[in-house]
């Protein structure tokens, strides 16, 4: 018997561990076939909400942030690229980090046209397989595009503050919650899980949740 599951996926488009983590989610629903039909529901989170839109060189962010040096930031990027291919997420050479704001705004935006799940998973695409300025406007409108939204109404979106204050509001909503990293994964509404697990790791937590839901 097919059981129905929804999976709250709480996530930045600057983190690649969330671009591993999504991709990984859909193999494991994947492997698990008829067993589940489950509704991955995307919601913002900012890990950076005072960068600037200019953005900064992803050396310069970790350096100040962490400490860390130019030879453990490649050894940190070569990790992810590693885990990503393991997964079939191809990053790029990204060389910077960039506000998210705005392509969040776009994502909710994109929920009231039956997108939101689409355009997030295009947007990751665009940033960490691609290379692109997620905070370029003309950026996020061609990811709206490349998933069957209308350009000239993304813009518009994007050009106001609309969606702004929901954007906050989940933020707000989830760090009051105690979520300060992401990927976090909210599965049947109570079982947090957090981290870009690999696939077979999703599939047993999902069989898990199932079984404690039947006892």
């Amino acid at each position: 018997m097919t059981q129905a599951l929804r999976i709250d996926f709480v996530s930045d488009i600057a983190c690649p561990w969330c671009a591993i983590g999504l991709t990984s989610l859909q193999q494991a629903l994947a492997r698990l076939g008829g067993e589940v039909e489950a509704e991955i529901v995307v919601h913002p989170f900012e890990l950076n909400p005072d960068m600037p839109l200019e953005g900064q060189t992803i050396l310069h962010y970790v350096s100040t942030k962490y400490g860390s040096t130019a030879e453990q930031l490649a050894e940190r990027q070569a990790m992810i690229h590693e885990r990503g291919a393991s997964v079939g997420f191809k990053f790029g050479p990204r060389t910077h980090i960039y506000n998210t704001f705005d392509a969040h705004r776009l994502v909710q935006w994109a929920g009231t046209q039956g997108k939101k799940l689409e355009l997030k998973l295009a947007l990751l695409t665009a940033y960490h397989g691609e290379s692109k300025d997620p905070s370029n406007h003309d950026v996020i409108v061609e990811a709206a595009q490349s998933v069957g939204l209308d350009a000239e109404e993304a813009r518009r979106v994007l050009e106001s503050d609309a969606y702004a204050d929901e954007v906050r509001a989940e933020v707000a909503e989830f760090q009051s919650m105690g979520i300060n990293s992401v990927p976090s994964i909210i599965f049947d509404n109570r079982y947090l899980v957090t981290g870009g697990q690999p696939p077979e790791a999703f599939e047993q937590i999902i069989r898990e949740v199932l079984e404690k839901r039947q006892s």
